[in-house]
């Protein structure tokens, strides 16, 4: 299973990121740098979406996770499953003021699909 996240890189605003296992909460691999904690995060949003697909579960809704925006008053945090295995989610956290939102989604969205599993 080939992972290469160094396309987060190339997002606006791009501070760290990372492609987790949301049953354990364990990181597969990471990108960035910094002070930000990137291991914690990932565990941390392990619960974010357990929490919605529970939530999706209650409302029974047939539907999927896309994706999960948390805007910050200084990041944005985008949590996206991965569509060929919903069990793995890509967590990108951005630097708000550079960020371009809308252009960061579709750039998770093709390093997503540039994965091999």
């Amino acid at each position: 299973m080939a992972i290469d996240l160094k396309g987060l890189n190339e997002i606006s605003g791009f501070i760290a990121g990372c492609l987790v296992d949301s049953d354990t909460g364990l990181m597969m691999a990471a990108e960035g740098s910094g002070s930000f904690d990137i291991e914690g995060a990932a565990a941390a949003n392990t619960e974010v979406v357990k929490a919605k697909r529970a939530a999706m579960k209650m409302l029974k809704l047939s539907d999927h996770i896309e994706d999960i925006l948390i805007s910050l008053g200084k990041q944005y945090h985008l949590i996206r499953p991965m569509e060929k295995n919903p069990a793995v989610f890509m967590y990108v956290a951005l630097d708000r003021k550079a960020a371009n939102l809308g252009m960061a989604r579709v750039q998770v969205k093709n390093i997503e699909q540039a994965q091999s599993f």
